[in-house]
């Protein structure tokens, strides 16, 4: 049962990487973008790839969970800095990744805009112009992003695969 378990875990690892992986080519790809529509339509692919990746989270947490409990894991630090790791990376990523393209989107999306402004005195949209698109388009640090992301997944691999303390 445990090698079924750790089977679902890695699993969900690789379907984690492949939805983040295209939210990650979509943030390398709007920094020359400056088509509105265009913007648009990567930022639509950008969100449903989160949904693939995030539903890919959830159940690599499930399995490593009961992977832990099954191995009796959950006594070793190794495991607890796993985790830790994980959630250090969620919180710079959804910082220096998501924030920017959340200012993006309710750029150029008025329907993302009026959610998030439920008032309807401030939810006029008005097009954005060039420069300040420009700007905020130059804001997503893709480079920092995969950085961040890929080392942050490269520490945890070790920890898994090396149980060092």
């Amino acid at each position: 049962m445990y090698r079924w378990i750790v089977f679902t875990h890695v699993l969900a690892v690789f379907g984690f990487l492949i939805g983040h992986g295209a939210s990650a080519a979509v943030i390398f790809r709007l920094r020359r973008e400056r088509d509105t529509n265009s913007i648009r339509a990567l930022l639509d692919l950008s969100r449903r790839a989160n949904g693939v990746a995030n539903a890919c989270l959830l159940l690599l947490l499930v399995a490593g969970i009961a992977a832990g409990f099954i191995g009796g894991w959950w006594g070793h630090y190794w495991i607890w800095t796993a985790l830790g790791v994980l959630v250090l990376i969620s919180v710079a990523m959804f910082g220096i990744g998501s924030g920017p393209l959340l200012r993006i989107r309710q750029m150029v999306d008025p329907e993302e805009a009026a959610r998030m402004k439920p008032d309807p005195a401030t939810t006029a949209h008005e097009a954005p112009t060039e420069q300040e698109l420009a700007n905020l388009l130059a804001a997503t640090r893709p480079v920092l992003v995969t950085v961040v992301g890929g080392g942050g997944l490269a520490i945890i691999l070790w920890l898994m695969m090396f149980k060092p303390f």
